[in-house]
């Protein structure tokens, strides 16, 4: 697909909205992809890297290699993001820790929104989809409620959970770093950042490597055979998560993150009790952009 430089820089701004959502346990990049409109192409670009691609790849057929993988749109993409996590990141986690009733609330409607968004994007709704819809929705509640276990700490393990939580980074609804929490993993595997244990960091790299790629496979061959039904399980998923960005809390359990600073781990929802007028407001505002987006695309594709 031929894009302009400035279509490209607008895939890296998308880029960059899924980085600062993914650095939120809680806030799944794959929501932001599904409002941004690049999730299919980012699923199949993704399942386009394979034997055959790599085989060009290793032949040195570079620029063959580079447009069969889409390569153009990944690398804006993933310089968004990169871009992101090293710079508006630390803003949002800021923002998180001493604002955390606004953030959740403008991520609460965002995800709201992008739920009803989806939601739209199923052509016949039947009893497969409504069933679907309900699995989808009860999976991702459980899963927000769910309490961390403890787990090995073998490079075998270490390689399954980069696995596990790269599948749910491009889900929408439930983040990767959120699993991780799940898993009991999130604060050794930050402390391997920090650390730089590069055994640690090769394996959880490549378990992610090999499941976005399998996973990615999956999911394209979902949306492709059965799109109503899959597009139906994702959105009661999307629905389901929102449990875990109700904006007032209570910490019922906090972990030691690699810093030394003791973080919520386990928290129960609660009845709102503060700035009730600014969260609503930014609730609204975070169900706005969805829907100025959707109106955007639909612009788009009218004209075209």
């Amino acid at each position: 697909m031929k894009r302009t430089l400035k279509q490209y820089s607008l895939i890296t701004l998308k880029g960059m909205a899924m980085g600062a959502a993914d650095v939120v346990p809680g806030v799944s990049g794959g929501t932001i992809a599904f409002i941004a409109g690049i999730y299919q192409e980012l699923v199949d670009s993704i399942k386009s890297i394979g034997p055959k691609t790599l085989k060009l790849l290793f032949t040195f057929r570079l620029a063959e290699f580079w447009k069969a993988v889409n390569c153009n749109f990944l690398f804006a993409l993933l310089l968004g993001i990169g871009i992101s996590i090293f710079s508006l990141a630390k803003i949002v986690t800021h923002l998180l820790e001493n604002h955390p009733v606004l953030v959740w609330a403008f991520f609460f409607g965002l995800v709201l929104g992008s739920t009803l968004f989806v939601l739209r994007d199923v052509g016949k709704w039947n009893w497969k989809t409504i069933v679907g819809f309900v699995i989808g929705a009860a999976s991702a509640y459980y899963i927000t409620i769910a309490v961390p276990i403890q787990t090995p700490e073998g490079l075998p393990f270490i390689f399954l959970y980069g696995a596990i939580a790269i599948c749910a980074m491009i889900l929408p609804g439930i983040s990767g770093s959120f699993i991780l929490l799940l898993m009991g993993k999130y604060a050794y595997i930050m402390e391997a950042v920090k650390e730089l244990k590069i055994s640690v960091l090769l394996t959880f790299a490549c378990g992610a490597l090999i499941g976005i790629v399998a996973f990615s496979r999956v999911l394209s061959f979902l949306l492709r055979k059965y799109h109503d039904l899959t597009v139906a399980v994702l959105s009661g998923f999307m629905l389901g998560s929102l449990n875990k960005v109700w904006p007032w809390k209570e910490t019922v359990e906090t972990y030691i993150d690699s810093d030394g600073i003791a973080k919520p781990l386990i928290e129960n929802n609660i009845a709102p009790y503060c700035q009730l007028w600014e969260a609503a407001m930014l609730c609204v505002a975070g169900f706005a952009i969805v829907w100025f987006l959707e109106r955007l695309s639909l612009k788009k594709i009218s004209e075209k």
